[in-house]
């Protein structure tokens, strides 16, 4: 992923002119200010368990999304909460499609090509973000409703959810579930509290799965980004990037044959 000189070169306002994505959102960039500030908040608006208002776009957090996929050809992308990264995931995957569906059918193996699938533990955000999807991009996304529950792995009290879609995806993003929609607890404990933490599991019980350069961007949630890292069993290169508030690691192993070598060498620009 370039390390930390990822998004050295990036030109938010550039790019989001040239990607429109600003008009996703029907946000006027003059009276936005600058793409790439970030938002001040007020400190429990975040963990609010009473919040019903979805969080405005954040420019400079959605840019970063859309530049990564487009950058790295994604082609699958598993995401854990639904809400603007959803749109925007949409935007570039269909980009990625018209660009590289061509090259994917043919030579790649990849059953679930240019989708997004989107799990949340909220049937009224999913309904929310279906009607925020143009009709034109819907068809890209799947959306998955599961209950999240307490539970624990490797002895250590976590969250994950009761069902994940059954897919081989070559991005994940987190960020969820709502720490708050969770069921049952762990001898008393649970998320279900302002000052405790999000700590989702999900990615460290399906790790050995992952094919190598997959990569998993957090957003924010940087005690579940320590979380997953101290428990990875895999070779993964790990980079928090604390300007841009998000975590990103990638799977750093050899092919796993020819056809896992393909798609490294397509996603990495060697094709």
């Amino acid at each position: 992923m370039g390390g930390s000189k990822l998004f050295r070169d990036l030109d938010y306002r550039a790019y989001c002119k040239e990607n429109n994505i600003n008009k996703l959102f029907d946000i006027k960039l003059d009276e936005y200010g600058d793409p790439c500030s970030k938002k001040e908040k007020n400190i429990y608006e975040s963990v609010d368990p009473d919040n019903t208002t979805p969080f405005p776009p954040e420019l400079d957090d959605l840019i970063r999304l859309h530049y990564i996929v487009r950058n790295r050809k994604i082609n699958t992308i598993l995401e854990f909460g639904v809400g603007n990264s959803t749109l925007v995931f949409t935007d570039a995957i269909k980009k990625n499609k018209n660009d590289y569906g061509a090259y994917v059918s043919s030579n790649l193996r990849r059953t679930n090509p240019f989708e997004i699938h989107s799990v949340d533990n909220s049937i009224e955000w999913i309904n929310h973000c279906r009607t925020i999807i143009p009709i034109d991009l819907i068809n890209y996304v799947h959306f998955h409703f599961s209950e999240v529950e307490m539970t624990t792995f490797n002895g250590r009290i976590c969250t994950m959810y009761k069902t994940l879609p059954n897919i081989c995806p070559d991005m994940i993003y987190l960020d969820a579930p709502d720490q708050f929609n969770v069921t049952n607890e762990i001898r008393g404990i649970s998320t279900a509290h302002p000052d405790r933490l999000p700590m989702s599991a999900d990615i460290l019980f399906i790790e050995p799965f992952l094919l190598p350069r997959t990569i998993i961007i957090v957003d924010g949630r940087t005690a579940n980004a320590r979380f997953l890292n101290n428990n990875f069993q895999r070779s993964w290169n790990y980079q928090h990037y604390t300007d841009e508030d998000i975590h990103i690691f990638e799977l750093i192993e050899e092919p796993l044959g020819k056809l896992n070598r393909k798609q490294i060498n397509f996603c990495l620009g060697e094709v």
